[in-house]
C-alpha cells in the first residue's frame, strides 16, 4: 500500500497536490504563509514524501495492516546454564502497546529489579536445579507466553591424579587414575589422561543425570624409559554447549614418575648378614637399601641359595 502511494504521486503531480491540499492545517494562524501575488512551482514530490504527512494519516495512507499486528511475549534468555546457587537476570516483554496485566512465574525465588508497561526485568536467585520459566502477558483480552530453559551444572572444580606405584622399573606396569568428585551433568564430562602434551586416553561419560557424581577415568601403562621425562596429568572438560553454555575446562597438579632400570649390583652393595632356608632351592628378599652415590633409595632384591650364593638387584 506504501508502494501505491509513492508510485501514484510521482506519475501523477496533481494527485500528490490534491493530497497535500486534503491534509489538514495544523499551524496556528500566526505561522500560516498568506497567498502571494507570484506564481509558485508547485513543488516536486520525493518517493519519500509520504512521511511528512502527518502520523495519523500516514497510519491510514501507509500502514493500514499495522493495527492488526500479531500480539507477541519475548523472555531473554531462552536458553541458559547457570552454576548450581548462583543467580541469573531474566528480562520479559511484549510488543503490545497497554497490556493489561504480565508477569513471570518461577518456583524459584525471584525479585523485581525493574518494569514498565511492556516489559520488566527480574532476578532468578539461589537455583539449584534444572527448572522452567513463564513469561507472559494479556492484551485486549488475549494471554500469550513463552518459556526460558534453566539447566544447572556443578563444575569439575577438583581434578585429582594419581600414579600407582610412583615409581616403577622399565617393563613394570604401572596406573594412571584420575577422579573428578561432584561433577554434572556427567553426560558433558570428557576426562583426557596426558602425558606431557601427548593424549595417552580419553573418556566421555554418559548418563543423563543431574546429581552431583564422582567421575573416574582409569589406564594401565607399561613403563618406558621416557616416562620419567613428562609430567603427567589429567584435564576435565565439561561441554555445556548444547545447553545454552560453552566449555568449562580444568587441569589437575602435574604428577612425576620415577622409572629406573634394572642393574647388577656387586654383593659388597647388599651388605646384610641373612639367613638362609637350606630346605629352599632359592629364597628371595626385597630389602630397602642405600646405593652409593644415589640419592634416591631403591629396594634391593636379593636371591640366596641353599649354598649361601647371593645375588642382588636393585629396582
Amino acid at each position: 500500500m506504501r508502494g501505491n502511494a509513492i508510485i501514484n504521486s510521482k506519475n501523477a503531480g496533481n494527485t500528490g497536490l490534491q493530497l497535500l491540499a486534503a491534509t489538514p492545517d495544523l499551524h496556528p494562524p500566526s505561522l500560516r504563509r498568506r497567498p502571494s501575488a507570484v506564481p509558485q512551482r508547485p513543488p516536486k514530490m520525493s518517493s519519500f514524501s509520504c512521511w511528512v504527512l502527518p502520523a495519523a494519516l500516514l497510519t491510514l495512507l501507509c500502514c493500514p495492516g499495522s493495527a492488526e499486528k500479531a500480539f507477541e511475549v519475548y523472555i531473554w534468555p531462552e536458553q541458559v546454564v547457570v552454576e548450581s546457587s548462583r543467580s541469573l537476570e531474566v528480562n520479559c516483554s511484549t510488543n503490545c502497546a497497554q497490556p493489561e496485566s504480565g508477569g513471570l512465574e518461577t518456583s524459584l525465588t525471584k525479585t523485581l529489579l525493574a518494569s514498565q508497561a511492556r516489559w520488566c526485568q527480574f532476578l532468578i536467585s539461589d537455583i539449584s536445579q534444572d527448572t522452567v520459566l513463564l513469561c507472559h502477558f494479556t492484551c485486549l483480552g488475549e494471554q500469550q507466553s513463552k518459556n526460558a530453559t534453566i539447566s544447572v551444572y556443578h563444575p569439575p572444580k577438583q581434578v585429582i591424579l594419581k600414579l600407582q606405584p610412583t615409581s616403577v622399573t622399565i617393563g613394570n606396569p604401572f596406573t594412571i587414575e584420575c577422579s573428578v568428585p561432584g561433577v554434572a551433568p556427567l553426560e558433558s564430562l570428557t576426562l583426557t589422561l596426558l602425558r606431557g602434551r601427548e593424549t595417552l586416553y580419553n573418556q566421555t561419560f554418559e548418563g543423563a543425570t543431574v546429581v552431583p557424581q564422582e567421575a573416574v577415568a582409569t589406564l594401565n601403562v607399561t613403563a618406558h624409559r621416557e616416562d620419567g621425562h613428562h609430567n603427567f596429568s589429567c584435564q576435565a572438560e565439561l561441554d555445556l554447549r548444547s545447553r545454552g553454555g560453552g566449555i568449562v575446562r580444568s587441569i589437575s597438579e602435574p604428577q612425576v614418575l620415577e622409572v629406573y632400570a634394572i642393574n647388577k649390583l656387586r654383593p659388597r652393595h647388599c651388605g646384610h648378614r641373612l639367613q638362609v632356608n637350606r630346605r629352599k632351592t632359592e629364597e628371595h628378599l626385597s630389602i630397602p637399601t642405600v646405593i652409593p652415590g644415589r640419592k634416591t633409595k631403591p629396594t634391593a632384591v636379593i636371591t640366596i641359595n641353599k649354598s649361601g650364593i647371593r645375588k642382588c638387584l636393585y629396582v
